[in-house]
This record gives C-alpha cells, sequence and structure tokens, in this order.
C-alpha cells in the first residue's frame, strides 16, 4: 500500500460527512482514487482500509493523493471541493522550486504544471520567495531548441475531452481578460483563472483526447497559465508569475503553438525588463521573434519587437530600441493590410498601443520631446474598458512633462492618473507613479508637490 504519513491526529469529521453527503462507499472512493493516481502517473494501491483510516485515524495520504481524493468525492458531488472542506487543507507544504520545471516529456510536463496549480492557492505559497530571471534560463533555451511536440494525443483517460470542455476555458479566459483590463489583476474575476486552472483545465489534461483537441487544450490551457501569470504580476506576486509563464510556456509547446509560445517568451521578457533584466530581456524578445518567424501572425511579432525596444530603452541603447520600435510599426502594418487570422489574445495591440508604448521607450530614453511627440500619435482609450492602461499612460506622459521641466502640466497628469488607479488593485501600475513622484524630486519643497506626494501616500500607499 503506498505510505501515509502516520502522525496522530484526532478523527476527520469533515472528510467523514462529506463521504456521507456524496453517497460514496470507502471501497468505490478508493478505487477511484487509485484510478487518478495512475492517469497522472503514480502507482497506488489504496483499500476501503485505507479511506477508513483517513476519516477514522486523522491519517493524510501522501501528496498529491488528496487532490485525488478530493476530485473522486467532487465528481459524486457534481461540484469542486476544495482541500480544506475534506480536512486536508495543510496536507503538503510544496517544494521551493514547484512550477520551476520545464520537463522535455509532455506527460511528465503535465504533472509538474497540475501539481503547481494544486499549490498555487494556498496562502502559505511561497511566502518569502522572490523573481529569480535565471530560473528562466532551461525553459528559455529548451522552447528554443524545440518550440513544439510532435503530437497531442492522450488515450485512457476516463474523460474523452471534446469541443464543449475547450469552449468553456476559452470563454473564462476571455472574461477574465477583459476585468483584468478594467480593474487591475488583484480583482476576484482575474483571481478566479488559478481555480479553474486547478478544477477544470487539470482534470482535463488527465483525460482522453484526439490529437486536434489536445493541440487546442493544451494551447487554451496555456492561455489560461498566461493570463494567471499576468495577474499575479500586476498585483507584485512576481515569484508566482514565473512559475505561470514557465508552464505556459511548456504548455504551449504540448499544443505545438508556436506563435502562442512566442507571446508567452515576449511576456516573460517583460516581466525581465520591469524586475531590473533589460539585458536579458533583450535576448529573450530577439529569440522569441527568431524562433516565431514565419509561423507567428505579423502581430504576434509587431509586439514582440515592440518589448524588444522596451528592454532596449531601459538598457539606454536609442538607437536598438529606434529600430526595434520601427520594426514594430513596418509589422503592424502588414497585420493590418493582410487578410489572415489572428488569434484573440493578440486584437489589443494596433497603432494606438504601439504609440503609446513609444512615450514609455522614450520616458526611459529621457527624450521627452520624443515621448511628447508619439503620445499625441496615440488615440484615446476609454477609460471605463482599459482603466489600469489609461492610468499608467498619464503617469508616463506626465513624467514626460516633467522630463521637459513643465512641471503644472506634469502635475496635472499625474493627479489624473491617481484619480483612475485609485480604482484599480494594480501594484504594476502604482510602480509609474513611484516613477513619477521620483521625476518630481527637483520640486519637493513646492507646495502642490507636496500635497501631490501626501495624496499618493494616503489613496494609493505610495512612500514618498
Amino acid at each position: 500500500m503506498a505510505s501515509t504519513s502516520r502522525r496522530k491526529r484526532p478523527p476527520n469529521a469533515d472528510l467523514d460527512r462529506l463521504i456521507e453527503t456524496c453517497g460514496a462507499s470507502h471501497k468505490s472512493l478508493a478505487l477511484r482514487v487509485n484510478q487518478l493516481a495512475q492517469q497522472a502517473g503514480l502507482e497506488t494501491d489504496y483499500s476501503h482500509t485505507s479511506i477508513a483510516n483517513w476519516c477514522q485515524r486523522g491519517m493524510i495520504p501522501k501528496w498529491p493523493v488528496p487532490t485525488f481524493l478530493a476530485q473522486a468525492i467532487a465528481e459524486r458531488l457534481g461540484r469542486p471541493v476544495a482541500l480544506g472542506e475534506i480536512g486536508m487543507g495543510d496536507a503538503e507544504t510544496p517544494d521551493a522550486d514547484v512550477g520551476l520545471d520545464f520537463p522535455r516529456d509532455r506527460a511528465d510536463a503535465v504533472k509538474v504544471a497540475t501539481s503547481f496549480w494544486s499549490f498555487v492557492n494556498r496562502r502559505d505559497f511561497l511566502t518569502g520567495s522572490g523573481f529569480a530571471v535565471s530560473a528562466f534560463t532551461t525553459p528559455v533555451t529548451r522552447w528554443l531548441v524545440a518550440p513544439a511536440d510532435e503530437a497531442a494525443d492522450v488515450a485512457g483517460g476516463k474523460k474523452q475531452v471534446g469541443r464543449a470542455d475547450l469552449e468553456e476555458l476559452r470563454d473564462a479566459a476571455d472574461e477574465a481578460r477583459r476585468w483584468d483590463s478594467k480593474y487591475g489583476g488583484g480583482n476576484w474575476k482575474a483571481n478566479s483563472v488559478t481555480v479553474c486552472l486547478q478544477e477544470r483545465a487539470a482534470p482535463l489534461l488527465r483525460g482522453s483526447f484526439t490529437d486536434a483537441v489536445g493541440r487546442d487544450l493544451f494551447s487554451v490551457t496555456s492561455e489560461l497559465s498566461r493570463l494567471a501569470g499576468w495577474t499575479a504580476f500586476d498585483v507584485g506576486q512576481h515569484d508566482v508569475a514565473q512559475r505561470h509563464f514557465i508552464q505556459a510556456l511548456r504548455l504551449a509547446r504540448a499544443g505545438g503553438d508556436v506563435q502562442l509560445g512566442c507571446y508567452v517568451l515576449t511576456t516573460m521578457a517583460m516581466q525581465s525588463l520591469l524586475r531590473g533584466f533589460g539585458s536579458e530581456a533583450v535576448d529573450m524578445a530577439q529569440g522569441a521573434f527568431e524562433r516565431a518567424k514565419g509561423q507567428a501572425a505579423p502581430r504576434v511579432l509587431a509586439f514582440t519587437k515592440l518589448i524588444e525596444a522596451r528592454a532596449h530603452a531601459r538598457e539606454r541603447d536609442a538607437r536598438a530600441a529606434s529600430r526595434a520600435l520601427a520594426a514594430s510599426e513596418d509589422l503592424l502594418g502588414q497585420a493590418d493590410a493582410a487578410d489572415g487570422s489572428e488569434p484573440a489574445w493578440i486584437d489589443f495591440y494596433h497603432h494606438a498601443r504601439l504609440s503609446a508604448d513609444a512615450a514609455e521607450v522614450f520616458r526611459d530614453l529621457k527624450n521627452p520631446k520624443a515621448a511628447l511627440a508619439w503620445n499625441q500619435r496615440a488615440a484615446a482609450m476609454p477609460s471605463g474598458v482599459f482603466t489600469r492602461s489609461v492610468g499608467m499612460r498619464l503617469a508616463i506622459v506626465g513624467t514626460a512633462h516633467l522630463q521637459a521641466r513643465d512641471l503644472d502640466h506634469g502635475l496635472d497628469l499625474g493627479n489624473r492618473s491617481v484619480d483612475i488607479l485609485a480604482r484599480v488593485q494594480s501594484s504594476r501600475a502604482k510602480d509609474y507613479v513611484r516613477e513619477f513622484n521620483t521625476a518630481l524630486a527637483p520640486w519637493r519643497r513646492e507646495p502642490a508637490v507636496r500635497e501631490f506626494l501626501h495624496r499618493t501616500r494616503t489613496e494609493l500607499g505610495i512612500a514618498a
């Protein structure tokens, strides 16, 4: 029999009660746990006695068996069941490296991703851990060597995955993306993505599917994982975000989706540059572009060149930044002229977004004249839809005005930025206000400046 933790515990009344509610016998429940473990590549031999020990003696099986037990009960109840409901919320402390692996084997990749998702919503997950750009080295190298697995079909799983299952995941991604744009990564809808990955995507990945369905399943799950990483990144959970991005890149490879892999790697480059690793971000963006060239849609490649430009700007390389920006603009022109289909997740990138980001590029290069000129080309974005983006853009342009020694105009935009960002849960957006505050240094003694700094401290929690 598979080993079980034998710490002396009181009876698990929660588990006993839930088993009675779902109507399963101990024997049938043990059988289903063994089946789920086998699908996950684990050999177990639990029996009705094992279930009785978990209930009456409070014993807890080795990880990740508690997740299989919760899933088996959930199938009977017809609803998700959390580990806390079965009295096993503290079943295992995750390894510090969970979610950082990028296995060569696709089946191993599924195990790594689903294990990570089972841990990520726990309150004690990675407390005190931080972002490490070196953790991207192996995933990036392996994706550049082989960005697409050969096949994506799986047989032997209990559930046959169909198109309706994929549509549910796509709808979840679309809705979370809209809420993220409007309210920031800290909103409850965006956070529900990780729950969707654990409770909906993970069981599907353990199911059976054809090659065509499997490719789409891996791709949409990769998209969800990238989105989960983006929302974590937006609220400052950089260690969690990094792990989601790594899993998203591996799942894109499993689906043979090179252009999605390119987009995920570009997002990883963006995280790196905003964490202060501009040189590494340049390498990631250039690698993503070269590997996906000829396979990804022009708009996807254009976005990759945009992030490369932003990375060069952080490195104070004006010539390289301008070249990458021009390449992005050319590719956007090709995308607008083309009749081919494009993935829905890249529809946000158009000339207005390029112009807005170009203003940030030249702000970083301390070229306020060019930054303000690009801002004039950026069309107005509706704050009711792109709340966070509008607030950040106001802070960026306000900083450019301060660089041009225009305090009055800069402060006006700074105050408008705070008006909007006070409604958004995004530590990334607050970073732009911090950069604006830094640019206010020459006028620190001005009453209007002191009032603004007090406002950012009280309304946004930003220290002066």
